[in-house]
């Protein structure tokens, strides 16, 4: 066998390949604030029955200014698809939303109601 190849074997199998695991995807936390008629109508517990379509974690709750606050991570292609998906179920309800990216902490287990 030529040496390059045993390089390229080396390498591979020294970043994982080969391994049957894929590489990790990057991680994504966002901060979400729901403006509009968000309290009242079953929004927390709707976001929870969303989340368990999508791989992520965090939490939702009342503020008392009105508004929802909502945490959630995930893989960065699941927080955006979930985020999406609340914001479709909830489109005559939500007047303003306000979005921001957090430093993951991968500290939450599942996704809850806060309180």
């Amino acid at each position: 066998m030529p040496f390059a190849l045993y390089q390229a074997v080396g390498l591979a199998l020294a970043l994982g390949a080969g391994d049957g695991m894929e590489p990790e995807k990057p991680m994504k936390a966002t901060m979400v604030h729901y403006s509009g008629n968000v309290q009242g109508i079953g929004f927390r517990a709707t976001a929870v029955m969303i989340a368990r379509d999508y791989p992520v974690t965090g939490w939702v709750k009342n503020l008392t200014d009105g508004r929802v606050q909502l945490l959630v991570e995930g893989e960065a292609d699941a927080v955006t698809k979930f985020l999406k998906a609340i914001r479709d179920h909830w489109k005559g309800q939500i007047d303003k939303e306000e979005t921001e990216d957090q430093k993951p902490t991968g500290k939450f287990k599942k996704f809850e109601i806060a309180r």
